[in-house]
């Protein structure tokens, strides 16, 4: 069987030991992978691919990154390189295509899949925003980050009387911005799901100074709302395939920040983790998973399942619907916001 590979959209930790366990376990069955380079790019075109050998997947578990580097091209927003895609697709003698990655990747493979096109999925975004499942590649390292930057500032903060706004990534939902909050003990998280308005945020810091709290720490997503910031005109920022503006543009952080210092007369500095949460070696957690998923694409391979997709359910991995992963995106729940709440 010859299997081809792909990672799009963006890098997440543990992309490599997903690429490991599906090349790992086709050699196994003496069938051969090939590695597309670039996402969606690697099938546009001339096509961009090449046979993989045992060597190219060994010692990449632990490196960040991917191996078959990645990108955002978007073959939906334009039917002649959606054909080109599926050309390539039928060219290349493939019997089997494993997609890893989010929610706009996993579009596009749904819609290879809805053609007739054999393809598997791998859940890979470490907004952790993918519908079924409760993992994607790349979440827990993201957090893990989010956790450390917190950790450390808490000092600087105390030190200084200072409070810090950091800003982490999250553009629709806040799970990076919550759990890293909940695990480093911050002051006060605003993530997308649950807006709120800056007067509220520089109240609770007035109350937490009336308790005798010199300092804080504030989480937020870099997609929340917060009213009462001065607005950011975004209509002639430029945007990805997907539509996506570059959510650093909005200055989510740079905005609340000096509007919390206006407002409570704290002095206030400003952390942006950006891509850092995206880097480095995966967490434990995202290797052992990562290999699970890659694993489990495998074998839906081997038994011919295409438009499904591996997911964890408790401690096992089983099958779902691409469509399903991809139908909305998994918000964070109020329980858990209020959870957090309880700590502010």
């Amino acid at each position: 069987m010859r299997v081809g590979v792909l990672t799009g959209g963006g890098d997440s930790a543990g992309l490599n030991a997903a690429i490991r366990a599906v090349a790992r376990c086709t050699f196994a069955d003496g069938g051969t992978v090939v590695g597309i380079h670039n996402g969606w790019a690697g099938l546009t075109g001339a096509g961009d691919m090449r046979d993989l050998v045992p060597h190219d997947v060994s010692g990449i578990l632990t490196l960040g990154g991917t191996i078959l580097g990645s990108s955002r091209v978007n073959p939906l927003a334009d039917p002649e390189t959606m054909a080109a895609v599926r050309g390539n697709l039928a060219r290349s003698g493939l019997d089997a295509l494993v997609t890893i990655g989010g929610d706009d990747t996993l579009r596009v493979a749904n819609a290879l899949a809805a053609g007739g096109a054999p393809v598997v999925g791998v859940p890979k975004t470490m907004d952790n925003d993918l519908q079924v499942t409760e993992y994607c590649i790349g979440f827990d390292s993201a957090v893990a980050v989010v956790t450390e930057a917190v950790d450390r500032l808490h000092t600087t903060a105390a030190s200084h009387h200072r409070v810090m706004v950091v800003e982490v990534m999250g553009r629709d939902t806040g799970w990076v911005a919550l759990m890293g909050g909940i695990a480093g003990g911050a002051d006060m998280i605003v993530i997308p799901e649950f807006p709120v308005a800056v007067d509220t945020i520089a109240e609770h810091l007035d109350r937490r100074r009336g308790r005798g709290r010199e300092f804080s720490i504030i989480v937020v997503a870099e997609g929340a709302d917060v009213a009462g910031l001065a607005p950011v005109d975004l209509s002639q920022a430029p945007r990805d395939s997907f539509g996506h503006v570059q959510l650093s543009r909005r200055g989510v952080g740079d905005r609340l920040g000096a509007q919390i210092e206006a407002l409570t007369g704290f002095e206030t500095r400003i952390t942006v983790l950006g891509h850092t949460q995206r880097g480095g070696q995966p967490t434990a957690y995202d290797r052992i998973w990562a290999t699970r998923v890659g694993a489990a694409a495998h074998d839906l391979v081997r038994a011919g399942r295409f438009g499904e997709i591996p997911v964890k359910r408790g401690d096992q991995v089983v099958p779902a619907m691409i469509a399903d992963v991809v139908a909305s995106a998994r918000q964070v729940p109020a329980e858990l916001y209020e959870l957090a709440r309880v700590f502010y």
